[in-house]
């Protein structure tokens, strides 16, 4: 795997865990030699990340539109760092530059992303893993949830199952390097006609 995108909040969040994972992971995937591409934010979880993957010498690519590159600040001193014009570009561009992608905590916007690009899996335009890195805890309702949707029927087991979920930088990593995609094909069997 050359690539990962990870999806994460402009805010820190209030958990010093959420700073100390970003920090872990970016040092792993730099260890590793995969590059992070990212939303391109020098703030948060976002900037940390960044940081923490340069510092370990590792890769980095942000993306960010241009209405936001004042507001969450560019960061200016990664490896690229792709300015366009609209959210929708972004998430695209940010999908083809990578292998797999990372929710590390982060609010709707990072939901949204996530959200996202697991809906392209489903429906067969990537067949890259993605993943929860569900620090202390922070996803454990949303899964629930997730796990609640595939028992009444709207989500197929095999793209629940989909969705690699773990706590620890290392396990998602590799759990993202044994990844399987399910069949392109797989419906919900509801037995109505």
């Amino acid at each position: 795997m050359k690539s990962i995108c990870v999806y994460c909040g402009s805010n820190a969040g209030q958990d010093p865990a959420f700073l100390e994972v970003a920090d872990r992971l970016g040092q792993i995937m730099a260890l590793r030699g995969i590059e992070l591409v990212y939303g391109g934010g020098r703030v948060g979880l976002m900037g940390r990340i960044a940081d923490a993957t340069l510092a370990a010498g590792g890769r980095v690519v942000g993306v960010i539109p241009e209405f936001l590159a004042l507001k969450e600040i560019a960061h200016m001193e990664l490896t690229t760092l792709h300015v366009v014009k609209s959210m929708h570009a972004r998430k695209a561009k940010m999908e083809q530059l990578s292998e797999g992608f990372i929710a590390m905590p982060g609010g709707i916007g990072t939901m949204e992303e996530m959200f996202e690009i697991w809906t392209w899996a489903q429906l067969g335009q990537h067949r890259h893993p993605v993943g929860l890195l569900n620090v202390n805890g922070y996803y454990d309702e949303l899964v629930a949830f997730l796990d609640k949707m595939t028992e009444q029927g709207f989500l197929a087991p095999e793209h629940r199952g989909a969705l690699i979920v773990a706590e620890r930088p290392t396990r998602l990593l590799d759990a993202f390097e044994a990844y399987k995609p399910p069949p392109a094909d797989v419906r919900i069997k509801t037995g109505q006609t």
